[in-house]
């Protein structure tokens, strides 16, 4: 039978993938509250379509810190891709150029970005970036994504420690002996390791906000900061003169009970408008999901786990199926509620559900 929409390639990826692998992908923090509403809010929000509009012609594309996609989805930062797919991020990079998107890499890759960038020369691509206790090894992948040809630095801001993934202990998850945060090694000598291959209590709980002027001196790629919550933030965030907010709650693995993203949009977009782009991650499904979120203020949104399960299911071949079955949802879902193009997607299109 045919996979014909993301739950299918869900399903697909639950049945095959090894237990611990899928745990490890599906789990969220805790008692996983977000990482379920992050997909329940979507269906709190109803479409107001608009009739008799000749949609004809449906133009999906738009533009991304000044660069042309073919529609508003791009691959979501997720560690990890050879625990889906053996040639992991390489298939990514491939699958996200060959569907005309942005692909956001990872810091935590089984890739290096020089086997990423080599699997897609010509590919549009953002880099993920964890800022280390170890400040040394955050300028190196600086320096190294930038000097590749990536286009944005990608600072996700809510990770201090790490959620606390129930699976993830229970399963005793360790990323396989063959397999290495590439970007990373070689960087640090402490032998104590934590499950994914890194010292223990790596990452910096000392990061502040004036560590994003420290990381604009380092480099003159546009900055996006992940992880961002609140209207007080965001406007630190435009305070601070960064580029981009990606609108998340790390899919629902860092704290439990947060808002689910797409309610979060709707604060942050009232709070600083036109001033930086936003964009989402979290819950995106459908191509309606999609829709939904540019009415309430996201230029694009970027999806994580389904990445990993049209990886699961044929690598390259099956990530293009996802993100085309997306596509093909979301040019529907526009001409139904009578968008011609994105620029006519607004928020007389969404209406909240009534408790």
């Amino acid at each position: 039978m045919p996979l014909v929409c993301l739950s299918d390639f869900e399903a697909y990826a639950k049945k095959h993938l090894p237990k611990a692998t899928w745990d490890y992908m599906a789990s969220g923090a805790d008692e996983c509250c977000t990482r379920d509403d992050n997909l329940m809010a979507y269906k709190r929000i109803h479409l107001r379509p608009r009739m008799l509009r000749n949609v004809l012609a449906i133009d999906t594309r738009t533009t991304i810190l000044g660069t042309e996609i073919s529609f508003p989805v791009g691959i979501a930062p997720t560690g990890f891709h050879k625990l889906a797919w053996p040639d992991g991020e390489q298939s990514t990079a491939k699958a996200a150029d060959a569907m005309n998107t942005c692909y956001i890499a990872s810091t935590y890759a089984t890739c290096s970005v020089e086997e990423i960038v080599a699997a897609a020369p010509a590919g549009f691509r953002w880099f993920q970036l964890y800022i280390h206790q170890k400040r040394s090894a955050s300028e190196m992948l600086v320096r190294r994504a930038e000097a590749l040809g990536f286009q944005a630095l990608v600072l996700t801001v809510d990770v201090p420690y790490a959620g606390k993934r129930r699976d993830d202990i229970r399963n005793n998850f360790h990323l396989p002996q063959h397999m290495s945060v590439k970007n990373l090694e070689g960087v640090f000598e402490d032998k104590d390791r934590s499950e994914y291959g890194l010292p223990a209590n790596s990452m910096s709980p000392f990061l502040c906000w004036e560590d994003i002027h420290w990381l604009q001196s380092l480099t003159r790629l546009p900055i996006i900061l992940k992880g961002i919550l609140t209207r007080e933030d965001a406007e630190l965030a435009v305070r601070h003169g960064v580029q981009g907010i990606m609108v998340s709650n790390h899919g629902g693995r860092q704290l439990d009970g947060v808002l689910a993203s797409i309610d979060a949009l709707v604060e942050i977009k009232d709070a600083v408008q036109d001033k930086v782009e936003l964009y989402l991650d979290g819950g995106v499904r459908t191509g309606s999901d999609v829709l939904k979120a540019l009415a309430l203020g996201a230029t694009c949104v970027f999806i994580g786990r389904p990445a990993l399960w049209g990886l699961a299911y044929k690598g390259e071949e099956g990530l293009k199926d996802v993100l085309q079955i997306l596509k093909d949802e979301f040019r529907l879902s526009m001409a139904l509620t009578g968008c011609r193009n994105v620029s006519e997607i607004g928020r007389h299109l969404v209406q909240f559900s009534r408790l």
